[in-house]
């Protein structure tokens, strides 16, 4: 109880402190986007910090070095957003949901550091949004999305939406399949109160998009979460946590 506590107060001045620094930031008009990966790669480690959970990662050695691509990852907990965003390596931006932004300071924050998104209830805005992570991908910068949409209640995966494996075309860059083990045990959606454990973190060899087109979106879909499937039963082999 005490850890929760704890975790939840260290939480709650995080994202004050990072948040008004990346709003502040973006009044500002800063350029350097190391200000806005700094803003949400230390409000995670302080958030992971809090909670002692430690992470366990491989697979990192396969990532493309310096060219951009797309993450896409398995989704059942707040703790996947932090994780993945302190050990997923250069410039990364999620998209994720409309709703997220009207969270006081984290969801101006969110825009101002330049994370996608997405109105689910919204098809033309919706892909406006995924026009918008085409073009920061484009920029440099990968992205990270959850295919799932939404967090899982049950910590198995749900169906995959086509529509982030189409940004990875329109994109014309490699998409990545990542699962990370044990945050639905850690903070299931709905719940308050967490457990410690460490995070572990297995990331699967990029899968080229080059020359597909939209209506490869569902090969690719299917491509991409049978790799995570994958990498999800090899975590499973060998943890010692539930």
């Amino acid at each position: 109880m005490i850890r929760t506590l704890f975790f939840y107060v260290v939480l709650f001045v995080s994202t004050i402190v990072h948040g008004i620094a990346a709003i502040l930031a973006g009044i500002f008009r800063v350029k350097n986007r190391r200000v806005y990966d700094w803003g949400t790669q230390d409000w995670a480690r302080w958030n992971l910090w809090a909670a002692g959970t430690p992470l366990d990662v491989q697979g990192l050695e396969g990532v493309p070095q310096g060219a951009p691509v797309v993450y896409a990852s398995n989704h059942s907990s707040m703790f996947d957003i932090w994780a993945l965003s302190l050990v997923l390596p250069g410039s990364t931006r999620f998209v994720a949901k409309h709703e997220l932004t009207r969270i006081p300071v984290m969801g101006p924050a969110m825009l101002r550091a330049g994370h996608v998104t997405i109105d689910r209830f919204n098809r033309k805005r919706a892909f406006e949004a995924y026009d918008r992570a085409a073009t920061t991908i484009k920029s440099g910068i990968s992205t990270i999305v959850f295919p799932e949409g939404t967090r899982s209640r049950t910590g198995e995966l749900l169906p995959f939406k086509n529509a982030p494996f189409g940004l990875a075309i329109a994109a014309q860059v490699p998409i990545v399949p990542v699962y990370v083990h044990n945050t639905f045990q850690i903070l299931p959606k709905g719940r308050w109160r967490l457990r410690r454990l460490p995070i572990r973190i297995r990331i699967g060899a990029p899968i080229p998009t080059a020359g597909l087109t939209l209506d490869d979106r569902e090969t690719l879909r299917d491509r991409v979460r049978a790799a995570i499937e994958a990498l999800r039963a090899r975590v499973d082999s060998t943890a010692a946590d539930p």
